[in-house]
């Protein structure tokens, strides 16, 4: 059965950085494409980036970026996040999402509609 689980959210303070993971199980990374998105109280879900794991090739969102870097290690089935310079408004509940193809990612990979399977969130508060 697939399952993404995200981990690493925590309350940092406005400037800090956080990595966040993505652990995937029961499919093969190495297929799918990994969408990472984030929902704000009373905002809708926001595709902040997204990565082909079969080329590498990777989608932003313009408000993040030069802050936000996404990586996969296929080896361990793990999508990473990290996110530098965190601003009060990066907080958010960050969710990750599979799609199961090789091509590389285009700005569709943004959208919540064109992922199959999701994970259960990890918090982020930046704060002082």
């Amino acid at each position: 059965q697939l399952q993404l689980v995200e981990s690493g959210g925590a309350l940092v303070q406005p400037g800090g950085s956080l990595r966040l993971s993505c652990a995937a199980s029961g499919f093969s990374l190495g297929y799918y494409a990994i969408g990472w998105f984030r929902q704000a109280p009373g905002k809708e879900r926001e595709g902040v980036s997204c990565i082909s794991s079969s080329t590498g090739s990777t989608y932003y969102a313009d408000s993040v970026k030069g802050r936000f870097t996404i990586s996969s290690d296929n080896t361990k089935n793990t999508v990473y996040l990290q996110i530098n310079t965190l601003r009060p408004e990066d907080t958010a509940i960050y969710y990750c999402a599979a799609r199961r193809s090789i091509l590389p990612v285009q700005k569709i990979c943004s959208s919540s509609r064109w992922y199959d399977s999701w994970g259960q969130g990890t918090q982020v508060t930046v704060s002082s």
